[in-house]
């Protein structure tokens, strides 16, 4: 018998931690939703509101990085390494912080709902999330190794496809925007945002490190 086999019989029952990481990602998908409905949205106090939304959800998730923090200093036995549980875990923590930063931006500095690099930006936050969605729900069986390095490989596209972006909508942004505050507020959106894909890959590659060890 494998050491990866004998330890598997040890596993938690319960298999918490599983649980707790789809709650994670499912709450990151349901803050990149709320920005692209943010950005679209052209009134002030709707956009607040929204943004109250995307806050309440950042602190649940806050809740639940907390908690999966707690069962992983109280658990004797991980389903995985304890690194690979804090590593995935803190990335997707950074993904819904960085969400949370990009709609805060975007509603305080009141930037426009026409920019097409935030637009481009936030559908690819969403695409990155929900391939995040299927790699992190295979963990709990490993069952499914093909839908998983493809979301994986697609996480890894969207990123490069947020840095062209990101770099694309920066030079168009100096070149072609006289108001020197308006450009400075836009480029922290588009560095918050194309951050918040970056992060998106991170926590593709703790899952791409869990399933070389464990599959």
């Amino acid at each position: 018998m494998s050491l990866n086999s004998f330890m598997k019989i040890f596993q938690p029952k319960d298999r918490i931690f599983f649980t707790l990481f789809e709650e994670v990602v499912g709450t990151v998908g349901e803050m990149s939703e709320l920005l692209k409905k943010l950005i679209i949205e052209t009134e002030k106090d709707k956009r607040f509101a929204i943004l109250n939304e995307i806050e309440d959800a950042e602190h649940k998730n806050d809740d639940t990085t907390h908690r999966i923090y707690t069962e992983l200093g109280r658990t004797f036995i991980t389903p995985f390494d304890r690194e690979d549980i804090h590593f995935l875990a803190t990335a997707l923590d950074d993904v819904a912080d960085y969400i949370y930063a990009s709609a805060k931006r975007m509603a305080f500095y009141n930037i426009s709902n026409d920019d097409e690099g935030i637009i481009k930006l936030a559908n690819l936050i969403c695409y990155g999330v929900a391939e995040l969605k299927i790699a992190v729900t295979g963990l709990r069986n490993m069952r499914n190794l093909q839908a998983m390095t493809t979301a994986l490989v697609k996480i890894n596209s969207i990123e490069n496809q947020a840095d062209d972006i990101y770099d694309l909508s920066t030079e168009r942004l100096f070149d072609l925007e006289p108001d020197i505050k308006l450009l400075i507020k836009k480029r922290e959106v588009y560095h918050a945002m194309e951050t918040a894909t970056d992060k998106c890959e991170d926590a593709g590659n703790a899952i791409e490190t869990i399933i070389i060890k464990y599959s």
